[in-house]
């Protein structure tokens, strides 16, 4: 039962409250999350950039609280996908770099693909941000066939450009 407020009485549970209530009862590591996903992939872009990893790059990075970033790293730690090193950041295991390495290709899968479209680069950015977290593997398999089709072919590009109005 919700806690009541006693100017405004009883208080109701917001659709975000429960499904956070819901998503915190699931054991960590089942099902792959956006929030996941995107540390992941941050974590693995500043390592190849900078060749590490601190909280406070990826909290800068993802624009988030330092505090969220040690909550998430400490989960991903508990999942066996990174590696925190007092003084020296985190480190992914190599669990951590193959999903890493998954959700950037899924990522530039999908960037390739809205280019070809003659979209600019922010609403690419945007929409790739939207879709890469629920495109599922058959999905994403024919959006790169669909992607090299028209890499090969640039009257196909024009094609789909002139459809697209």
């Amino acid at each position: 039962m919700s806690p009541s407020n006693p100017r405004t009485g009883p208080r109701k549970k917001t659709a975000v409250a429960a499904s956070r209530t819901a998503r915190s009862r699931k054991p960590a590591g089942l099902k792959p999350s956006a929030a996941r996903e995107d540390y992941l992939e941050c974590i693995s872009q500043l390592i190849g950039s900078k060749g590490y990893a601190r909280a406070v790059d990826i909290a800068a990075t993802l624009e988030i609280a330092q505090a969220s970033v040690t909550n998430m790293t400490q989960r991903l730690a508990i999942e066996g996908l990174l590696k925190y090193e007092k003084y020296r950041g985190v480190t992914l295991t190599a669990e951590g770099e193959k999903l890493a390495a998954d959700i950037i290709l899924r990522h530039l899968i999908l960037t390739r693909l809205l280019r070809h479209f003659g979209m600019d680069e922010h609403t690419i950015y945007r929409d790739v941000e939207g879709m890469e977290h629920h495109v599922s593997r058959q999905a994403l398999r024919g959006f790169k066939a669909l992607t090299e089709a028209l890499d090969a072919s640039p009257e196909l590009v024009k094609r789909v450009r002139l459809a697209m109005g």
